[in-house]
């Protein structure tokens, strides 16, 4: 088993406006790609667990196989610069991916 961060080039997290996280993981190698894709590690489950996320609060996994990427939505649960908010840009939320485990 290695974990996601040793798999992929990039992986980094962004707001997609005031009220969602976006978050990419990008490869170099289609080897690794497809492991991680094959291997279902990347679900439904394990993001919301990861993220602490309430049932409806995921919205969305996207494996994009020309471009050898994976992205993931969630909304916030607070918007963007509220009071209370520790990460205005949402540029610091990849870090829970990097420690998933693929076998």
């Amino acid at each position: 088993m290695e974990r996601l961060v040793d798999l992929a080039k990039m992986i980094r997290s962004k707001n997609s406006g005031p009220f969602l996280i976006t978050l990419d993981v990008l490869f170099s190698e289609e080897k690794n790609y497809r492991r991680v894709k094959e291997s279902g590690v990347i679900n439904k489950e394990t993001i919301e667990k990861a993220y602490h996320l309430s049932p409806g609060q995921l919205l969305d996994i996207v494996f994009f196989d020309s471009a050898l990427g994976v992205k993931i939505t969630y909304e916030r649960s607070i918007s963007s610069g509220t009071i209370g908010d520790r990460d205005v840009y949402g540029a610091q939320q990849h870090g829970p991916l990097m420690e998933i485990l693929i076998p």
